[in-house]
């Protein structure tokens, strides 16, 4: 059969882009992920204070709530009604904050720790 006879049949045309839809998906990916790590490499760099320590108080925020929590383990075992009533109070608290700050933490830590890696990988961070 000659391959323009397969290209006029819609299923062989979806299997092929099935079968190649996976094998350009690596590069996009590498391309977004280098753009994102060279826009935070940017952003790390920058002479500005504001942009060089919101990410790292960011992180001691969220380091400072759960170092918070120890020390509910000390006070449940002192009293245990005063530890679920704050217990409750947190957990009202946390649930109210929204989905999407959850998933910006997660971005600005782990875009944190990869740009810190890849400069003390390239040398410029010692």
């Amino acid at each position: 059969m000659p391959a323009s006879d397969s290209s006029a049949d819609p299923a062989v045309d979806q299997t092929a882009a099935l079968e190649t839809g996976p094998l350009e998906t690596p590069a996009i990916q590498t391309t977004a992920m280098q753009t994102e790590a060279s826009t935070i490499i940017a952003e790390a760099s920058a002479r500005d204070p504001w942009t060089t320590r919101a990410r790292p108080a960011f992180l001691y925020m969220m380091y400072l709530m759960i170092l918070c929590s120890l020390p509910m383990g000390l006070l449940s075992a002192i009293s245990p009604a005063t530890a679920n009533a704050i217990a409750m109070g947190m957990r009202s608290y946390l649930t109210a904050l929204p989905e999407p700050l959850y998933t910006l933490f997660a971005t600005g830590y782990l875009g944190y720790t990869a740009a810190r890696q890849w400069g003390k990988i390239a040398g410029s961070d010692k």
